[in-house]
């Protein structure tokens, strides 16, 4: 049986080991993910300006949103709040729960589409929602 972490004066562990580096970084890939789609949906989808982004096309959307899992993935890691403890359960219950949502709102919306992501996605949306409720499923293989 393994030994418990020495205890402070307050009771709480002394090295807590969160890794800032680790945990900025997943930070910093969702927002890069959300920046790309942002900068594709108002600036190059028209094809006036970066031209090279907007003939990717619908790749932008793929691009962004692994972009977002990819964070989310980062942050499933033992090293990261999100990571442990009851973090843990936040990611998992808030990635299913992203997901559930963003598959209800499609459906309930159905043709008459008015947000802009949603809208451009069509039926890709599907794949969206089900990729949330997969992240969910990495963290819930992180879960004691």
């Amino acid at each position: 049986m393994s030994q418990p972490p020495p205890r402070t004066k307050r009771g709480l562990p002394q090295d807590t080991g969160v890794s800032v580096a680790r945990t900025a970084a997943a930070a910093l890939v969702v927002a890069l993910g959300i920046a790309w789609m942002v900068v594709y949906i108002n600036v190059a989808q028209d094809g006036l300006e970066l031209t090279w982004m907007g003939d990717l096309l619908r790749w932008n959307f793929l691009i962004g949103f692994l972009l977002i899992f990819l964070g989310l993935g980062l942050a499933a890691h033992p090293s990261t709040p999100l990571g442990r403890g009851r973090g843990v359960v936040v990611g998992m219950l808030g990635c299913f729960l992203l997901g559930l949502i963003w598959i209800i709102v499609y459906y309930i919306t159905g043709q008459e589409l008015t947000l802009p992501l949603l809208k451009e996605l069509g039926q890709y949306n599907l794949v969206v929602g089900i990729g949330f409720m997969a992240v969910g499923f990495v963290y819930a293989t992180k879960w004691e």
